[in-house]
């Protein structure tokens, strides 16, 4: 693999924005056929990078140089990038839920003669593009229709379509499943015998070590080193997560999961949330029941989670429970600290000392054309103000203060929440719920597509928020998180709970037997 020649070459790229430096002397070598992981803390500059490589900022709003295939480019725009085959694919699909899958496949690229749209070699294309990915969809299938795992193969045969030579895939498996992951993976694996490099970035380590001919690892900007996984000579140990890890934080991280402080409360215990008899239907079709007589228990001080595979059940439990969020109410009551409170609406959540902190921070938990001053206060409006207007220092300094304790890096708290790393824009939710003091905090995915070190300062604060009292209901798609934080675990399948095990008798394969449990 080393003796390919280069297909990317990244030499010096320094990014600027104002009052911040993304990227500072960064150099990048992808060779031909290649599967290249770019991996570090939220922050460090990856996107940002992807971005300059794809001509999403364009050549001149960075310094240094970038070769492709022994040239030297200079892309204005995306499409300049496409067309010397370099295609990015971003977190957030860029598809059109309402238009075809072939439809999507050609947007922008369309196949016309003299202005008008050939169907027919539309159709034929987008089946041979399809059966290149391994997805058995009719082209004329509505993207709407198909789940996230078969989006993204969507994407690929997009790519594809543009004769794709570099392939740029952020987070590719961040929302998909165990089995959509494995499959995406096998794909891009196949592509690289196809002679097809990719760059990816994912924080799914285990996801890297499994795919990657080699490793590069930015942090604060800056190249740290390039690490090979694949041809490891023989006479040096073999490439760990904890190696990856070292060089992402600039430091061995011994444990992944802070060591639990406990609550020492007279109410210790006590149980703060109680959820009875809840079931709900489906928002469209009200002959499913998406959460069919679930019952459980947070008491004070205790952080419990929910495991279940994708469509079990757990977000929309945890949406309906939050004000009725998700779906059609059919039964059930919600106690919080021994008393039935109303949860019809999400100001009533509220008010009865309930949070929820979402697993789409970008679409329900922020407002990211919006300052994080704002963000923070969100919540909890009603606190801040004298004479029915907000006082607006007391809002800054309130999130000051989370700035400071929640180590959000953000050069000011006016800076807008979009411009913000993952892993800080959840510290941002995390902040707006944490000063509305709630009496329970339901986490959905708390952790999401960030990097083990933003990680483990979340799982500090939610140890912390536990210490002080707080039930926490905890839901991942993460085994090992699971495990590493909570005090229970109960599992869902198909909408009901499927068991219950505490910390002690809990590992990995007594939940996935649980998780897979048939209804009957």
């Amino acid at each position: 693999m080393s003796a390919a020649r280069p297909v990317l070459e990244v030499r010096g790229i320094t990014k600027t924005f104002p009052g911040v430096t993304a990227l500072s002397e960064v150099n990048l070598t992808v060779r031909a056929g290649e599967i290249h992981a770019v991996c570090g803390e939220n922050g460090a500059g990856k996107s940002t990078l992807m971005k300059v490589l794809s001509g999403v900022h364009p050549h001149g709003t960075y310094e240094g140089e970038i070769l492709f295939e022994g040239e030297p480019v200079a892309f204005k725009d995306i499409r300049a990038s496409e067309r010397r085959g370099v295609v990015i694919i971003h977190q957030e699909l860029a598809l059109v839920p309402y238009l075809s899958i072939a439809e999507n496949i050609f947007l922008g690229n369309e196949r016309a003669a003299r202005g008008i749209v050939d169907w027919n070699e539309t159709l034929r294309e987008a089946g041979r593009l399809l059966k290149r990915v391994g997805l058995a969809e009719n082209p004329q299938t509505p993207v709407s229709e198909l789940g996230v795992g078969k989006q993204q193969l969507v994407e690929i045969a997009k790519a594809l379509s543009k004769e794709v030579r570099l392939l740029i895939l952020d987070e590719p498996t961040a929302a998909l499943n165990d089995e959509d992951s494995a499959k995406l993976l096998e794909l891009i694996l196949e592509l690289r015998e196809q002679g097809i490099a990719s760059i990816i970035i994912s924080h799914k380590l285990n996801e890297v070590r499994r795919i990657a001919d080699a490793v590069t690892i930015l942090r604060d900007g800056r190249t740290i080193e390039t690490l090979t996984v694949r041809g490891t000579p023989q006479d040096e140990p073999e490439l760990s997560e904890d190696r990856i890890i070292r060089g992402m934080v600039g430091r061995d991280l011994d444990q992944r999961f802070p060591e639990r402080t406990g609550y020492t409360g007279e109410d210790a215990g006590q149980v703060a949330l109680a959820v009875r008899g809840w079931t709900v239907r489906h928002p469209v079709d009200q002959q499913r029941t998406v959460v069919d007589d679930v019952s459980l228990t947070v008491r004070r001080g205790e952080i419990v989670g929910i495991a279940g595979l994708m469509g079990a059940g757990r977000t929309e439990l945890a949406m309906s429970v939050f004000g009725r969020s998700y779906g059609r109410y059919v039964s059930g009551t919600v106690e919080v600290g021994g008393r039935e409170v109303a949860t019809r609406t999400v100001p009533e959540a509220i008010a009865a000392g309930i949070a929820y902190v979402t697993e789409d921070r970008k679409q329900y938990g922020l407002n990211l054309i919006d300052n994080v001053n704002r963000n923070i206060s969100l919540a909890s409006l009603t606190g801040m103000r004298r004479r029915g207007v907000v006082d607006e220092h007391h809002e800054r300094r309130v999130a000051e203060r989370y700035r400071t304790t929640m180590n959000i890096k953000t050069p000011t708290v006016f800076e807008q929440v979009g411009r913000l790393s993952g892993g800080n824009q959840q510290k941002v939710v995390l902040s707006k719920w944490i000063h509305a003091d709630p009496e329970v905090l339901i986490l959905d995915e708390p952790t999401r597509g960030i990097d083990v070190g933003a990680k483990y300062e979340i799982y500090t604060v939610i140890d912390r928020l536990a210490a002080q009292g707080k039930a926490v209901l905890f839901i991942s798609s993460e085994l090992p998180e699971l495990l590493g934080m909570c005090d229970r675990i109960y599992t869902m399948a198909e909408g009901r709970l499927t068991g219950e095990v505490d910390r002690a008798h809990a590992t990995q394969e007594v939940l996935m037997r649980q998780m897979t449990m048939n209804r009957s």
